[in-house]
């Protein structure tokens, strides 16, 4: 994945919050009963709740987000969603050497 399509993907308020949200899942969503939300992520239906915006957007969102961040998983009818964090990590420091290396 290169990185103008991992920029481009955060390149929106919705999806920054999202994912600043989705880092400390069990603060922003509460307690998740089926899965440990540390460990596994945050189902879907929750996330739309939490942001209160319309679950077609969200999941536009979480599209966008998937393809370059997120890792997603399956249990039984639900989606589950989590950073990833070693992908947000590469972005940073990526970023950081970009920004501080002279031109």
């Amino acid at each position: 994945m290169n990185r103008s399509t991992q920029f481009k993907a955060m390149a929106s308020e919705s999806r920054l919050t999202i994912l600043r949200m989705l880092a400390e899942p069990q603060e922003n969503f509460g307690h998740q009963r089926s899965v440990d939300p540390i460990e596994f992520g945050e189902c879907m239906t929750r996330i739309d709740g939490a942001l209160g915006i319309a679950q077609n957007t969200i999941s536009r969102h979480l599209d966008i987000l998937r393809r370059p961040l997120p890792n997603d998983a399956r249990t039984a009818d639900v989606v589950i969603r989590k950073r990833n964090e070693a992908v947000i990590q590469s972005c940073l420091v990526w970023l950081r050497f970009q920004l501080l290396s002279p031109a």
